[in-house]
């Protein structure tokens, strides 16, 4: 069977920055097993699988070693996929996922989508997390798939250099780290998730549902302008609606292909 394949720079404005996203557009899912070799073999961060059609879609996201419940870069990419390339007549789609059905809807110069809160509650900070970052927290909170660890200053968290040995050992499946930002950003983080076969993304929708909510109550603000301090970099706005997140981004086409499967 051969398909059409998109990889997609999301939560960027300029190519090569940002965080790169296979789209693999479907006209049924394949067993899992295929589904999970397409992703190692695209060997990006996340390749992301949709079926549908008319605005509505089944959308499914692969790391290079595990499918993951919820995956923002990958759905904004998703996104500019159907309403550019499939279907550029539309305004909105609505991706049904793992975490429920996920809105998006063009916003000049991007899109907007609708996610769950993720909100966290004060953890331990524990010696096996100290040394996995190489770094004392400030604070340490966590959800049921990450620590959210707030260190002393911007500087910190752009020059962290964690044990991603360490932190893949960990009791949660990634580590988010943040401080206050500068230069118009309301925040900057970084997400370490090396559990999931990437040891740093570059830039992550479904780490800002945490830290939005984390944020705007810190900074008593419901709209934040977010940077992702990796190598790629990246940046988005969040704008925290009650138990949802709306996250905001644009996105650059790289390449445009068939793929055998």
């Amino acid at each position: 069977m051969r398909t059409r394949i998109f990889q997609v720079d999301a939560f960027t404005r300029q190519r090569f920055s940002g965080n790169p996203a296979a789209v693999m557009p479907l006209e049924a899912f394949p067993p899992d097993a295929v589904l999970q070799a397409l992703a190692a073999q695209n060997n990006l961060s996340e390749t992301a699988f949709l079926v549908g059609g008319g605005g509505e879609y089944r959308l499914r996201w692969f790391t290079p070693t595990v499918e993951v419940p919820l995956c923002g870069h990958a759905t904004l990419a998703s996104a500019a996929v159907v309403l550019e390339k499939l279907d550029p007549g539309r305004t909105a789609v609505t991706f049904h996922t793992a975490s429920g059905p996920l809105h998006v809807a063009r916003a000049a110069p991007g899109y907007v989508m609708d996610f769950p809160a993720r909100p966290t509650l004060p953890a331990k900070v524990s010696d096996a997390l100290v040394h996995a970052l190489g770094a004392t927290p400030q604070a340490v909170r966590a959800d049921a798939i990450n620590y959210l660890v707030v260190l002393e200053d911007e500087h910190t968290v752009r020059t962290l250099r964690p044990d991603i040995a360490a932190i893949a050992a960990l009791d949660r499946q990634g580590v988010i780290v943040t401080a206050r930002g500068s230069g118009g950003y309301d925040c900057v983080s970084r997400y370490f998730t090396p559990a999931r076969g990437v040891p740093e993304d570059p830039v992550t929708g479904s780490a800002h549902c945490a830290l939005a909510p984390y944020w705007a109550e810190r900074l008593g603000k419901p709209v934040l302008h977010a940077y992702q301090a990796s190598r790629r970099s990246g940046e988005l706005t969040c704008r925290v609606r009650g138990e949802r997140v709306e996250l905001e981004g644009s996105c650059v086409f790289y390449l445009e292909g068939q793929a055998d499967i």
